[in-house]
């Protein structure tokens, strides 16, 4: 079963969606360093805020609610504390470089809630089997935006497609960590379509996704997203197309991954 999240600050779109079916909300709190990498790029930048937490998690019922923090700083132990406090159920841990990050994040955390370490840079990349084990540690999510520039690729999905994913993959299936990666837009859309995407979710053995300010849109509330599209139709698309890929046979996956393969490489001009 994919758990699909979606990033959300309002609580009228956040208890809708939920309804609709999303499986996780959440609330972006990283800001640190952020706009330094990601401000060149047509990427999603937060302007969520701590108060952000309180209102979705009384929005949204027993829905799941994520959040992330910042990098590990001075006042990492400040904002766990709040966090947990104003009813976070998962704690994301963006853009660390080290294990020692990890382990004195979950530390603080004291397995009051899980916590899911935000691999997106090189070096938490090659230290992916040591980060896994740390205590506290419940899952994983590979961030391919940042990565890919950590890494010096072109296009965020070139990790597909050199084989770093198979690689990280095979490394967290040993171990027994659930994991995900990347963004969903909807099912048929973009040059390398969602329905692509998912495939190699299933591939790999992911559980997870989150669904794309494409696939939304950046409704600014309700009424904008539903006269935008069939949020729940579309849900269901991507759904569908999970569940016919779980069924498929590898000939089929390796054939999805080969037409993934090319189509990265040609829109990163290689």
């Amino acid at each position: 079963m994919m758990k699909l999240m979606m990033i959300v600050n309002q609580p009228d779109i956040a208890k809708f969606v939920a309804q609709c079916g999303v499986d996780r909300i959440f609330v972006d709190l990283e800001y640190l360093g952020k706009q330094e990498r990601q401000g060149h790029l047509d990427t999603w930048l937060s302007r969520h805020v701590p108060a952000d937490i309180s209102r979705v998690r009384d929005a949204i019922g027993d829905t799941t609610l994520l959040v992330r923090l910042n990098p590990w700083h001075d006042q990492s132990g400040d904002e766990i504390e709040d966090a947990i406090a104003r009813g976070a159920d998962l704690l994301m841990l963006p853009m660390f470089h080290q294990v020692t990050e990890v382990e004195a994040f979950c530390a603080a955390v004291g397995g009051r809630v899980p916590v899911i370490p935000l691999v997106e840079t090189a070096a938490a990349l090659d230290a992916l089997p040591e980060v896994a084990s740390v205590p506290g540690v419940a899952e994983i999510f590979i961030g391919l935006n940042d990565l890919h520039l950590s890494l010096g690729l072109k296009f965020m999905f070139e990790p597909l497609a050199d084989g770093l994913l198979d690689r990280a993959a095979a490394q967290l299936r040993q171990i027994g960590v659930p994991f995900g990666f990347g963004g969903l837009a909807r099912v048929g859309e973009g040059l390398l379509p969602a329905e692509r995407i998912i495939g190699e979710h299933v591939r790999l053995g992911s559980s997870s996704a989150i669904l794309s300010r494409t696939f939304h849109r950046q409704a600014a509330d309700v009424q904008a997203m539903q006269s935008e599209m069939d949020f729940p139709g579309e849900l269901a698309r991507l759904r569908a197309a999970f569940d016919e890929y779980s069924e498929a046979d590898e000939a089929t996956l390796a054939a999805n991954h080969a037409e993934v393969v090319r189509i990265v490489r040609e829109i990163a001009g290689r």
